[in-house]
């Protein structure tokens, strides 16, 4: 017999993690924006770092208690979840038309990322060699995209999506959204 109090918790964290994670995304988005950071910078580093955030902490707790297989399959379950899930129920109910040359130039700058982490993993072994990659990989395309952001396309409707998406609190205001979300 499945007893009521997990269920309720399992909803209550989903609701929380859902609530703490706009809150900290919208923080530190208005943050970014005080701090005179494009808002190509924020929609495509800060934001994907904060909603990322719960993965990174479920990933770092599984791996020091030598937990790798879960740390392995949150990210990769991450991944498939908001490729598959998300962008597949998004088209779904209103298909999708890509008119961003950045969102162009970042799908196969993913796919290759994701091969790349699957040829990492086909020997069993994730070692600090591998660590060491993965995260040099990120710091290089996170300095690409920086880069990109301070020459943009002024056609791309991305930027202008991002721009309205972004929300304009008091930075003091930001700071505890920020805090409160983390």
């Amino acid at each position: 017999m499945i007893t009521a109090l997990p269920i309720l918790a399992l909803f209550a964290g989903f609701i929380l993690l859902v609530w703490s994670a706009d809150r900290f995304v919208a923080g530190a988005a208005s943050i970014a924006r005080h701090l005179g950071v494009t808002p190509l910078v924020i929609g495509l580093t800060i934001v994907g770092f904060g909603t990322s955030a719960p993965e990174i902490v479920v990933s770092i707790i599984a791996s020091l208690q030598d937990k790798p297989g879960l740390a392995i399959g949150n990210a990769i379950g991450s991944n498939i979840t908001n490729l598959g899930l998300v962008l597949g129920v998004t088209a779904l109910i209103c298909p999708l038309t890509i008119r961003s040359e950045t969102i162009r130039r970042e799908y196969p700058i993913l796919l290759a990322i994701m091969l790349g982490a699957l040829l990492l993993l086909l020997d069993n072994h994730l070692g600090r060699l591998d660590g060491i990659l993965l995260l040099s990989t990120l710091v290089l395309i996170t300095v690409w995209l920086v880069f990109l952001s301070r020459h943009p396309s002024r056609t791309d409707p991305l930027i202008h999506e991002i721009e309205h998406e972004i929300p304009t609190l008091p930075f003091k205001h930001a700071l505890g959204w920020t805090a409160l979300g983390l």
